[in-house]
């Protein structure tokens, strides 16, 4: 396994490595007592989860260079230096377990993952560390917990041009993913690295909320999940480097969890199109009173502007863009389908994306816009070959999968794009 080159100037251009994580038992590892901790708002069945992203993560690796996020962990951890930063982070910086732990217990803690072989703690760091003590009667199990969410790949950090974003999450129970996100970027991809909260600590972003769009436009989600500091680190950080830059900021709803990040209700589907929450374009609902704004960079000089919607800010920069929307023309079905992550496709390329076949009036929706609907079984199995088609969408079964709370572009982290 070699690392590549890291770059990705776009959100459109043609997929060439993927980073991913095949869900394991952490998801099992969730109750009716522990899920909403875990920020679920259900336990899932692992073995129609299994079966949904091996359709998922099949039709990636027919498309792309594929990475695992653990088999890139077992590898760094045969290194004595990477091992040991890792595990003192995860027990003693990291500390926000459901057993508070102090002392001789930590150290006793820490002395018991070093003295694992590299595959087994790989595998602990991922899925948890069970109490020994553990009795039954309480939800206390773990004494290092588990990374319920670490098949989201998406959120713990971003590839924004040729550095990633290591992302301050707002979740106490999602801490870990940039611990582990940073060592996979600093010491397999070698690549340079840079996080908000170590510009302010009340800084957040995820990569949920963050467009690559162009290589001088950012698209930006502010809601729960990226709050304004975070954005303000972006835009500082683009002052200090570029002569202009621009960052257009959407604001998101605080409720329902549906509305967590900005792909959510926005994704691009191709250089002029994209899929679209409706409600969000036209400023209705959940979403009256909702700011969107053009940040614009030039000379060292950041400016905010307050524009009509997405599309107006990007007309404002010259930029077209057809709004394709969820769930077709009816409101009704635009929220169920929202729901369950019906804008959140993953573009392979420009035309060419990823989603949920359970969302059937979105995905009639991209049929009617010329977008040819492929199933994922048959490109797996070699009966479909996706460079056969100028326009797709390729879709997979979906039941277990959306209950998680995300769709194609959350369980995606591009590494590489042309």
């Amino acid at each position: 396994m070699k690392p590549c080159e890291v770059n990705v100037t776009s959100e459109t251009g043609r997929l060439r490595a993927v980073l991913l994580h095949r869900p394991g038992v952490e998801i099992e590892r969730m109750t009716p007592m522990n899920c909403a901790h875990a920020l679920y708002s259900d336990i899932l069945d692992r073995m129609n989860v299994d079966i949904e992203y091996n359709r998922f993560r099949g039709v990636l690796e027919k498309w792309a260079q594929v990475y695992y996020v653990e088999d890139i962990l077992r590898e760094l951890l045969q290194d004595e230096k990477i091992r040991e930063h890792l595990v003192t982070e995860s027990v003693f910086n990291y500390g926000h377990r459901p057993i508070k732990l102090s002392g001789t217990i930590n150290d006793r803690l820490a002395d018991e993952l070093m003295g694992m072989d590299h595959v087994k703690l790989a595998r602990v760091l991922i899925e948890g560390y069970e109490n020994p003590q553990w009795e039954g009667i309480t939800d206390n199990r773990y004494l290092l917990e588990p990374l319920y969410n670490l098949l989201f790949t998406r959120d713990a950090s971003s590839t924004i041009y040729n550095r990633v974003l290591i992302n301050s999450m707002s979740f106490e129970v999602r801490e870990r993913e940039s611990l582990i996100y940073e060592a996979i970027f600093r010491h397999f991809f070698g690549v340079e690295t840079m996080n908000a909260a170590t510009w302010n600590a009340k800084a957040r972003t995820e990569g949920g909320d963050i467009h690559i769009a162009s290589p001088d436009l950012l698209i930006v989600g502010e809601g729960v999940r990226t709050n304004a500091k975070g954005i303000e680190y972006l835009a500082q950080q683009f002052a200090s480097e570029r002569e202009r830059f621009h960052i257009l900021v959407q604001e998101l709803p605080r409720e329902p969890d549906s509305f967590i990040h900005l792909d959510m209700v926005f994704t691009f589907l191709g250089k002029h199109q994209c899929m679209a929450f409706e409600p969000m374009l036209r400023k209705q609902g959940l979403f009256a009173g909702k700011d969107t704004t053009l940040i614009s960079i030039k000379n060292g000089k950041i400016t905010y502007r307050q524009v009509k919607d997405i599309l107006a800010g990007l007309r404002h920069l010259e930029w077209d863009m057809e709004p394709i929307y969820g769930g077709g023309y009816d409101p009704w079905v635009q929220l169920r389908e929202q729901w369950h992550s019906g804008a959140n496709f993953f573009s392979l390329g420009d035309g060419k994306v990823l989603g949920y076949r359970r969302n059937a009036y979105t995905i009639e929706a991209l049929d009617k816009a010329g977008f040819a609907v492929l199933q994922a079984k048959d490109i797996v199995e070699g009966r479909v070959n996706m460079d056969d088609y100028e326009k797709f969408v390729a879709v997979f079964p979906a039941s277990e999968l959306p209950r998680a709370g995300g769709g194609a572009r959350c369980m995606t982290m591009p590494i590489l794009r042309d």
